[in-house]
């Protein structure tokens, strides 16, 4: 699976600090992954919000590699560098949106290698996504993120009974209702286009997990240590 495994993350230290170039150079390779979940307009917001995030925190890692080693280093240097302004300014910002775009991802990846299915849309991934976008997102973006969001990841809407009045056509909320795709479709293309049995896709999706959620949990842990996490909605 190359989009997931293709680049390793480091194994969580029992410090637990984050060697900041390893993860970054990491977690570059995952924003593609976005561009698995269909139609562009729902999900690269979040595949560009993913990818900005880390190119600002890399600009700030290069400015001085040896004074930001760790991330715990950049968030104790901006908050003395940033005072009242921070968390909500530079790296730590960007980090602590990254990380909950991240959350998504794992949410997503973690509730699909589960099992958890709509038993009525059982190759459908829309249960996975809102479970995904409610854990992770939901409470941090506004009313319209919230709608596009949501009516993405609904359910199919059943056709009218017979002698029914037909509904008036919205294209927009239409075209979002099917973003998602195919749960056999998203394993394939986490596999780039690769023919793989489904049972080995979703293990090596668990082998991802397993070496991510250590580390993204212990960066929730350091800004709820640090007072860094912030509720205010995009």
């Amino acid at each position: 699976m190359a989009l997931l495994l293709e680049h390793e993350f480091k194994p969580l230290p029992a410090d637990k600090q984050i060697e900041t170039l390893p993860f970054l150079e990491a977690v570059a390779h995952l924003p593609p992954f976005f561009d698995c979940l269909g139609t562009p307009i729902v999900y690269s917001p979040v595949k560009a919000d993913l990818a900005g995030n880390i190119k600002k925190i890399r600009a700030v890692y290069d400015s001085n590699p040896a004074k930001f080693k760790t991330l715990q280093n950049i968030l104790e240097a901006e908050k003395e560098m940033h005072g009242s302004a921070w968390p909500k300014t530079g790296a730590t910002l960007a980090l602590m949106w990254l990380k909950r775009g991240l959350k998504f991802m794992l949410v997503l990846l973690q509730s699909i290698s589960d099992g958890e299915r709509d038993e009525e849309h059982p190759n459908l991934i829309r249960v996975n996504a809102l479970k995904a976008y409610e854990l992770a997102l939901k409470k941090y973006h506004g009313w319209m993120l919230q709608k596009l969001f949501t009516v993405s990841a609904a359910p199919p809407a059943r056709a009218p009974a017979p002698g029914a009045p037909s509904l008036p056509p919205f294209p927009v909320l239409q075209g979002s209702v099917y973003a998602l795709p195919y749960k056999s479709d998203l394993l394939k293309a986490l596999e780039k286009g690769k023919e793989v049995k489904e049972e080995e896709t979703i293990e090596k999706i668990r082998q991802f997990l397993s070496r991510v959620s250590p580390i993204l949990d212990a960066i929730y842990e350091m800004y709820t240590k640090m007072n860094a996490e912030l509720s205010y909605k995009a």
